[in-house]
């Protein structure tokens, strides 16, 4: 059985367009591109043409973009890069509880160090609050990091007007935009975003390849040292043709990006339709409907998440869960609790991510089974077995 694929907000699969694009640079055209000789010059070529490709996709500059590993580094280099760029001028950063592992570890790493950091905290729907953002800048405040979209419920936060308000505290605002780019419209100097994090991966290119975008005029420090490459930056011999492919699937992206949008939703709106007409007992996290196109992140009481999946893998169809017990955490996801669910409720969450692959006929045989796994699962639970007895009885 061929496995049906609804995880995309973890990564996505190659494009063969892209794929195509890469090939000469893996065999052919292998060379350093710190090299003076043909085939050095020609990967130099290739990267600086891919460097535009990135630059025009979010309205930055090409002296702008700095490559990484992938957002992870991004998001490691920019916060650790501005915090000691700028400890003598203030040591307080501010971000949310929501975001992702590479900036909330970074964020607590540098509080062993010596600097302060807030954690705001966001609505039932994931937003953050802006009057909160507002009232915890300080003096000392150096650096605004808050996600552009939320990678379990889809949440998009109010770029623009967090943009603002640290643009007239003179605050660099950084954004982690990995699952907003390739989906959503960017536009780093309209949307007054000084620094923004993005990775290959999740719009159909190679995996091990990111950006960083730097608006010119911020100053960090390095994070990585050796050689001279991207401006000094970031030491390392460049993966010319991951960064090739990496310009390529963004090209695509933003040249079929409404085409992509609608289809998303489209998918997305009709599972959560029939989802909704036919299991009782659920609850929609985040906000779909101005959320990220393709994602969805529904909670279904009295069972686990964990079960849902395992049996889900069974019938051939990959998803994810909004807990994290599978990597040895009995916690919940963090992004769950924030928004206020109870953990019994967190654990029985399903995360389903639509691509650009997927059909409506896949989506229908999810349904399907979903139905048949949950109900399934319900009847074996004590806890759901309670909850109808004490239905009946009226003591709920």
């Amino acid at each position: 059985m061929n496995q049906i694929y609804f995880d995309n907000s973890a990564t996505t699969k190659l494009d063969e367009e892209v794929l195509k694009e890469m090939m000469p640079y893996l065999t052919e055209d292998y060379g350093n591109a710190s090299s003076i000789y043909k085939l050095g010059r020609e990967s130099r070529k290739a990267i600086e043409e891919a460097r535009e490709r990135i630059a025009k996709a979010i309205h930055a500059e090409p002296n702008e973009i700095y490559f990484t590993s992938g957002g992870s580094e991004a998001d490691n280099t920019i916060i650790r890069g501005v915090a000691y760029q700028y400890k003598n001028k203030g040591n307080h950063i501010i971000t949310s509880k929501i975001e992702h592992p590479a900036v909330l570890e970074t964020c607590k790493q540098l509080e062993k160090e010596g600097f302060e950091v807030s954690y705001i905290g966001v609505d039932e729907k994931g937003r953050i609050n802006l009057e909160e953002l507002k009232n915890v800048i300080k003096p000392e405040t150096i650096l605004i990091s808050i996600m552009f979209a939320n990678n379990e419920i889809g949440t998009i936060q109010p770029v623009d007007e967090i943009g603002k308000i640290a643009k007239e505290h003179q605050i660099i605002f950084h954004t982690d935009a990995v699952q907003a780019v390739g989906t959503l419209d960017i536009d780093v100097k309209d949307m007054n975003i000084d620094s923004l994090s993005m990775s290959s991966h999740k719009f159909y290119g190679p995996k091990g390849i990111g950006a960083l975008y730097v608006r010119k005029g911020i100053v960090f420090q390095k994070f990585m040292n050796g050689g001279h490459q991207e401006r000094g930056k970031r030491a390392g011999t460049e993966n010319t043709a991951a960064i090739v492919g990496m310009g390529k699937a963004i090209e695509l992206a933003y040249e079929h990006v409404e085409e992509h949008r609608n289809h998303l939703k489209e998918l997305r709106d009709y599972y959560i339709s029939q989802i909704q007409e036919r299991i009782p007992y659920i609850k929609i996290n985040g906000e779909p409907e101005n959320g990220l196109p393709g994602l969805s992140n529904i909670s279904f009481r009295f069972i686990e998440g964990e079960g849902i999946l395992l049996n889900l893998d069974l019938k051939g169809i990959s998803a994810s869960s909004g807990s994290a017990c599978t990597s040895g955490s009995l916690d919940p996801s963090h992004v769950l609790l924030a928004i206020g669910l109870p953990h019994e409720i967190a654990h029985g969450s399903i995360r389903i991510s639509m691509g650009k692959y997927n059909t409506k006929e896949e989506v229908d045989y999810l349904i399907e089974q979903m139905v048949e796994i949950v109900g399934r699962l319900r009847a074996m639970s004590p806890l759901y077995e309670k909850f109808l007895e004490e239905e009946k009885n009226g003591t709920i």
